[in-house]
C-alpha cells in the first residue's frame, strides 16, 4: 500500500502514546480520487484513533483500521437506509448560490437557521433568497446572514484564505490541541476507570457524556460506544436534531434531553458530569460557557477528567465564536474553489465526495479522548482536547496532492448491514475498526430522540 499520512504526531505530544507503533491498516490506498488527498486524511485519521486505542489498552497491534471500512464509514450517511428510504441530504435552501461578485455557500437544513436566513435577507422563499444574492457581493451576503445567527460563508480563493487572520488562526498549533491538568484525583470518588479484558468492547464501563450535534461529535461518541463505553447524548429540547442525522450517529448511545437554561434540568447535567469519565462538546466555541461546560470549567471542577471540544473555526481569531459546518468551511477555506468545474453556464464551485472534515475530526475526536485516558492511566490526571473542522482543512491542504491518475473516483460497494430499530428497518455501515483483524460491529440501534432516562446505566 502506498505510504499513508501520518496524523499520530498530535497524539504523541503525551508520553503515554509516544512509543506507541502505528496501528495497521489494510487496503487500497485511494478510491475517491480529486485534487486533494481525501482518502490519506480519512485513513489517518482512522489509524490514530485506533494506535490511541492500542495505547489505552497496552495491546499493540491488536486494533487496525480497513481502507474498504474507512470509505464505507465516511459516506455513513449516504448509505444509511431508513426503513427503505434514503436520507433527504442538504434543505433547498442549502448549497452554493450566485451573487453578484461570485459565489456563497448557505447551510438552511435545520429550521431555526432557514428562519435565520431569510429574515436577514428580508425573503419570502427560496427564489427570493435567490434574487436578493445577485444584488449583494459574497462579503455582504455573508456578513448579513452571520449578524442575523445565521450560517453561511462566501466562496474563498485558497489565496484570499491564506492571507486572512482567520486562515493564520485556523493553521497554527498541532491538528489536536492538548491540556493537561495538573491536579490529580482526590482519590475519594469512586474508583477510576480502566479497561477490561475484553478486545470486543475494551471501553467497557466507560461513562461518556455526549453534548454534541449534527455529523463530527456523534461521529467520534458513536465509536466510542461501538467500543463499549456508556454513552449518554444530551440535546436542548427546543432544537431537535434531523432525524436521518440522528439515526447516523445514534448507535451504541442513549439520547435524553435537558434545557440547561433550567437550573433543575441544569443540575442535573451537572450531576452526570460529577460522575462521567469523559465529557465530549460540540457547540461553537464558548457556547457552553455559561452553564459551566467549557474545558477549563469542567477540568477546575473535577480534575480527573478527559474534555474534548470541537469546534468549527477553533478557539482563537475573528470567528472562533461563529457557527459553522463541514460545507461552509470548505466554501471558507478554499477547498471549494479546488474542486470547482468549467462548464456550459461557467465556473462552480464543488466539494469534497463526502464530509470528510466532519468525519477526520470526529475521528480525531475519539483518538484525543482515548490518548488521554492512556495518559490518565499513567498519572491519574485528566486533560482536555481542542479540535476544529477549519484546522482539519488545513491539515488536508498540508498533505502532499494526490497523483495526476487519480482524477476518476471508484468506491467499491460497502458490506451492508442491517437492524431493527424504532425507526424501522435499517441498512448501514459498520465502523472503519478492525480487532485482531476482524471488523467492529453496531450492538444497539439508535434509540428514539430524547426518550432515555438521564442516568447511567446500571452496571451488573
Amino acid at each position: 500500500m502506498e505510504s499513508i499520512p501520518d496524523l499520530t504526531g498530535s497524539l504523541r505530544q503525551l508520553e503515554a502514546v509516544r512509543e506507541v507503533p502505528r496501528a495497521s491498516c489494510t487496503g487500497p490506498r485511494r478510491w475517491w480520487g480529486g485534487g486533494l488527498d481525501v482518502e490519506g486524511l480519512a485513513v489517518g485519521s482512522v489509524q490514530a484513533a485506533a494506535t490511541a486505542l492500542n495505547a489505552l489498552t497496552g495491546s499493540a497491534g491488536t486494533y487496525g483500521a480497513a481502507a474498504e471500512l474507512v470509505a464505507g464509514a465516511f459516506d455513513s450517511l449516504g448509505y444509511l437506509r431508513i426503513a427503505g428510504q434514503k436520507p433527504e441530504g442538504f434543505a433547498a435552501m442549502s448549497g452554493f448560490r450566485r451573487t453578484s461578485d461570485g459565489w456563497i455557500r448557505l447551510h438552511a437544513n435545520y429550521p431555526h437557521h432557514a428562519a435565520r436566513l431569510m429574515a436577514a435577507l428580508s425573503a419570502t422563499g427560496p427564489h427570493d433568497v435567490d434574487r436578493v444574492l445577485l444584488s449583494m457581493t459574497s462579503l455582504e451576503a455573508e456578513e448579513a446572514i452571520v449578524s442575523h445567527q445565521g450560517v453561511a460563508a462566501a466562496v474563498r480563493r485558497r489565496t484570499e484564505w491564506m492571507s486572512s487572520a482567520m486562515h493564520a488562526a485556523a493553521s497554527s498549533g498541532p491538528w489536536i490541541s492538548f491540556h493537561r491538568s495538573k491536579v490529580q484525583s482526590s482519590g475519594t470518588g469512586a474508583p477510576p476507570w480502566t479497561p477490561g479484558g475484553n478486545r470486543l468492547l475494551p471501553l467497557d464501563g466507560l461513562k461518556v457524556l455526549d453534548l454534541t450535534r449534527v455529523i463530527a461529535g456523534p461521529t467520534a461518541t458513536r465509536l466510542l460506544g461501538a467500543l463499549g463505553a456508556d454513552v449518554l447524548r444530551v440535546d436542548p429540547p427546543g432544537i431537535p436534531e434531523l432525524t436521518d442525522a440522528f439515526v447516523d450517529g445514534g448507535f451504541d448511545k442513549r439520547s435524553a434531553l435537558a434545557n440547561l437554561e433550567d437550573t433543575v434540568e441544569l443540575a442535573a447535567v451537572t450531576c452526570l458530569v460529577d460522575s462521567a469519565d469523559v465529557v465530549v462538546t460540540g457547540y461553537r466555541d464558548g457556547g457552553l460557557d455559561r452553564f459551566g461546560f467549557g474545558s477549563e470549567a469542567l477540568l477546575a471542577r473535577k480534575p480527573d477528567l478527559v474534555v474534548a471540544t470541537l469546534t468549527a473555526w477553533g478557539g482563537i481569531g475573528p470567528w472562533r465564536g461563529r457557527r459553522g459546518f463541514d460545507s461552509l468551511v470548505q466554501a471558507a477555506s478554499g477547498i471549494a474553489e479546488r474542486y470547482g468545474q468549467h462548464g456550459d453556464a461557467g465556473w462552480t464551485p464543488g466539494a469534497l465526495p463526502v464530509q470528510a472534515l466532519d468525519h477526520a475530526t470526529g475521528y480525531g475526536l475519539a483518538a484525543a479522548v482515548l490518548a488521554l485516558l492512556a495518559q490518565r492511566l499513567r498519572t491519574g490526571a485528566g486533560g482536555s482536547a481542542k479540535l476544529s473542522l477549519a484546522r482539519t482543512a488545513e491539515e488536508l491542504f498540508g498533505l502532499p496532492s494526490s497523483p495526476a491518475d487519480a482524477s476518476t473516483s471508484w468506491v467499491a460497494e460497502p458490506d451492508y448491514l442491517d437492524m431493527d430499530s424504532p425507526y424501522g428497518q435499517l441498512r448501514f455501515v459498520g465502523p472503519p475498526f478492525v480487532v485482531d483483524g476482524v471488523p467492529f460491529r453496531y450492538r444497539e440501534p439508535p434509540v428514539r430522540y430524547g426518550t432515555s432516562v438521564p442516568a447511567w446505566r446500571q452496571r451488573a
